[in-house]
C-alpha cells in the first residue's frame, strides 16, 4: 500500500535528507547537549505542520503527525548524540567541532527519521492513526531512552508499537537485516580489583603478587563461557582494561580489571555475575589476597527483544518496497547493545539494521575513520515509512 508514493517522495526529498545528515555531521553534539541538532529538527517538523514538543528529557524532540482517519499510534525513534572523538575521516562534511564526531551513524538516524516525517506528512490524508516522531538524546552513555519513557513519551497519545533502526557496518550497503526475538544484547560493565601485598621484585616470597593472581582469575573466568554455560545460550565476557601501576622492579599492591558482560537472558546474566565473583573469591582466598568486585549499574541496559509479529510485518514491508534480495532475517542476534531496549521492554517494537559497507567488509563503529555513503538513507527512509504505513493500515 502506497509503495510507489513512498519511493517517489523519498527520491524527491533525498537531497534534502542528505543535506541534514551532513549538517548534523559537521556540527556534532554530545549527549544532552544536542541543542543545535534538536532546534533544526524541531523547526523542520513544524514546517511539516506537526505539533512539536522540545526539551523532552533535556534536549529530546517529539513531533506528532495525525492522520485524516482515527486509528493506532506508532512511535518512530532516532538518536541524536555524537561521540567524544576527533574525526580523522577525509570527507567534505568533516566535523567542525574539535574532539567530537558522529562515529556511530546517529547523524544518519536523525536525518532518516526527518525524511520519514517529510514523506509521511505528504500522505497525511491517507493515514489512519497517529505517528509520533521521537528524536532521543544521549543514547551512547546515558539514560536517554529510559528518561523519555519515564517522562511519559509512550502516552498522550498512547503508543501501540515502535520502530527504530541502526546503520550497521557489518552489512552490505543498503541491505536490510531484521531479527525477531532477541536482537541486541544486554551489556554490563564490571570492575574488579585483586588486592595483594606489594614489594620488591627480587623478593616475591615476601609479597602477595596480584598480577599472577589476576592472570589465574582471567583464565578461570573464560571457562564460565566455554565450559560451564550451555552453548545454546549466547553470552560474552570480555576483558577490556588491566591496570597494575608500578615500576619494573616492584610488585604492585593491586591490579584493576575492567570489562563487559553481554547476555540476553536475565537469569543467565545473574548466574554469570555470581560465577565471576565466586572465581575471584576462591582464587584470592587460596592465595592470601583480597578482592573488590562490582557491576557498574550506570552502564547496565536490558536486551533489545523484537516482537515476532511486528518484525514479520517489518520484513514484509522491506521486501515490498526494496525487493526480496535486499532483505534478510538474521539467524543470530548481535552482541552490541542499544538503549532502544527500553522501548522494546515497554511496548511492542522492532529494531532493524541498514547496511553501510560498500563491499560487505566490516566498517568499525566508534572509530575516528568511520564513514559511510549517505545514499543508503534512501533505503532507511523507504523501509521505515513503509513499515509505519503498513502497521497503521492494518
Amino acid at each position: 500500500m502506497y509503495t510507489e508514493e513512498i519511493r517517489k517522495l523519498t527520491e524527491e526529498y533525498l537531497d534534502e535528507i542528505i543535506k541534514y545528515r551532513r549538517q548534523f555531521h559537521m556540527y556534532p553534539e554530545l549527549g544532552h547537549k544536542e541543542y543545535k541538532t534538536a532546534k533544526a529538527i524541531a523547526d523542520q517538523l513544524r514546517s511539516l505542520g506537526m505539533e512539536v514538543t522540545e526539551g523532552v528529557s533535556g534536549t529530546g524532540v517529539v513531533g506528532i503527525l495525525e492522520g485524516k482517519y482515527p486509528g493506532k499510534t506508532i512511535l518512530l525513534r532516532a538518536d541524536m548524540d555524537a561521540l567524544p572523538m576527533q574525526e580523522e575521516a577525509d570527507v567534505p562534511y568533516k566535523s567542525k567541532t574539535d574532539g567530537i564526531m558522529h562515529a556511530c551513524g546517529h547523524d544518519g538516524h536523525s536525518a532518516s527519521l526527518l525524511g520519514v516525517a517529510m514523506v509521511l506528512s505528504k500522505l497525511r490524508d491517507q493515514l489512519k492513526g497517529t505517528l509520533k516522531f521521537v528524536f532521543q538524546p544521549d543514547e551512547e552513555y546515558g539514560d536517554g531512552a529510559k528518561s523519555m519513557i519515564e517522562g511519559g513519551i509512550l502516552e498522550n497519545p498512547h503508543v501501540d508499537a515502535a520502530f527504530g533502526l541502526h546503520l550497521w557496518g557489518d552489512f552490505k550497503e543498503g541491505d536490510i537485516k531484521v531479527k525477531p526475538g532477541p536482537a541486541m544484547a544486554a551489556p554490563d560493565k564490571f570492575i574488579f580489583k585483586i588486592l595483594g601485598k606489594g614489594g620488591h621484585g627480587s623478593t616475591p616470597h615476601l609479597c602477595v603478587d596480584p598480577i599472577t593472581i589476576t592472570a589465574q582469575v582471567i583464565n578461570n573466568m573464560q571457562s564460565i563461557i566455554s565450559r560451564r554455560k550451555s552453548t545454546f545460550d549466547p553470552a560474552v565476557i570480555s576483558f577490556a582494561s588491566i591496570k597494575a601501576e608500578s615500576e619494573y622492579n616492584t610488585i604492585p599492591e593491586y591490579v584493576e580489571v575492567i570489562g563487559t558482560i553481554r547476555t540476553f537472558d536475565p537469569d543467565l546474566r545473574l548466574w554469570i555475575i555470581n560465577s565471576m565473583e565466586n572465581v575471584i573469591k576462591g582464587i584470592t582466598e587460596s592465595q592470601g589476597a583480597g578482592y573488590e568486585f562490582k557491576i557498574d549499574e550506570d552502564y547496565a541496559l536490558p536486551a533489545v527483544v523484537n516482537d515476532y509479529d511486528l518484525t514479520e510485518l517489518l520484513k514484509n514491508s522491506a521486501i515490498k518496497i526494496l525487493g526480496k534480495d535486499k532483505v534478510e532475517e538474521l539467524r543470530e542476534p548481535l552482541m552490541a547493545a542499544e538503549d532502544f531496549a527500553y522501548f522494546s521492554q515497554s511496548v511492542k517494537s522492532s529494531f532493524f539494521f541498514v547496511g553501510i559497507s560498500p563491499d560487505g567488509s566490516e566498517i568499525s563503529h566508534h572509530n575516528p575513520n568511520f564513514k559511510w555513503n549517505d545514499k543508503v538513507l534512501y533505503e532507511s527512509v523507504c523501509v521505515m515509512a513503509q513499515a509505519a504505513m503498513d502497521f497503521l493500515s492494518q
